[in-house]
């Protein structure tokens, strides 16, 4: 049973974040869905760099970084230009990410090009009235990005996500662009137990501010 929908100052513009495997696309779509909003998603199967970034990273971080950034833009571009953003969307993107991934996979050369389009592109980029972070340790990741089977995503390392979790804390450990919301997703099941999804649920619906936590016992899946 969904939570009921009170007539309440819904976030505009919901954006969710977190490593690889997290479960960021399935939770906005579960959100889009509760409150009958569109989600706009990435679309990693569209980026014709990622197969060889995932076997080779040192000779396809650039493409495939460049790519994703234009490509999650042109989302974001898209939306404006249609004015969607004057009801309720939910992402499983934030903007910001694409530099965070660059910091991880990019030479030093490499980034400076690349700040230099990410500078270009991002200058009206809009800001999220609710940012959700999804935390897990690393062995949930792995543990999950094995279950979903994506055969490309299998020759990601430890080591690769090691850095990617360690750039995701330091990122949202500072960020006060917009309301946070920071979820262990290790310890609760959003995607099936409906008790901790209803709490995330309410807490959306109280229009919180400043930066927020949320950690209940673990759930029994």
């Amino acid at each position: 049973m969904k939570p009921a929908i009170k007539e309440v100052p819904l976030p505009k513009y919901i954006a969710i974040e977190g490593p690889i495997g997290v479960g960021k696309t399935t939770l906005a779509n579960k959100i889009a869905e509760t409150f009958n909003y569109d989600a706009f998603l990435e679309q990693p199967a569209e980026n014709p760099f990622l197969k060889n970034f995932y076997r080779n990273p040192s000779q396809s971080a650039l493409a495939t970084q460049l790519f994703f950034l234009f490509q999650r833009m042109q989302q974001i571009q898209d939306l404006k230009q249609r004015s969607l953003f004057e009801t309720v969307r939910v992402a499983d993107f934030l903007i910001e990410k694409d530099r965070l991934f660059a910091e991880v996979t990019l030479s030093m050369e490499e980034m400076d090009l690349y700040d230099k389009v990410y500078d270009h592109l991002t200058l009206d980029a809009p800001t999220p009235d609710l940012v959700i972070y999804l935390q897990a340790p690393i062995d949930v990741l792995k543990d999950r990005i094995t279950k979903r089977g994506n055969i490309n995503e299998q020759y990601l390392t430890l080591e690769y996500l090691e850095k990617l979790n360690d750039a995701y804390s330091r990122f949202f450990l500072d960020y006060n662009n917009a309301p946070l919301l920071i979820i262990n997703a290790a310890d609760i099941n959003l995607e099936s137990n409906e008790g901790d999804y209803e709490s995330l649920i309410t807490t959306i619906m109280s229009n919180p501010k400043g930066k927020n936590f949320i950690n209940p016992q673990p759930s029994i899946i």
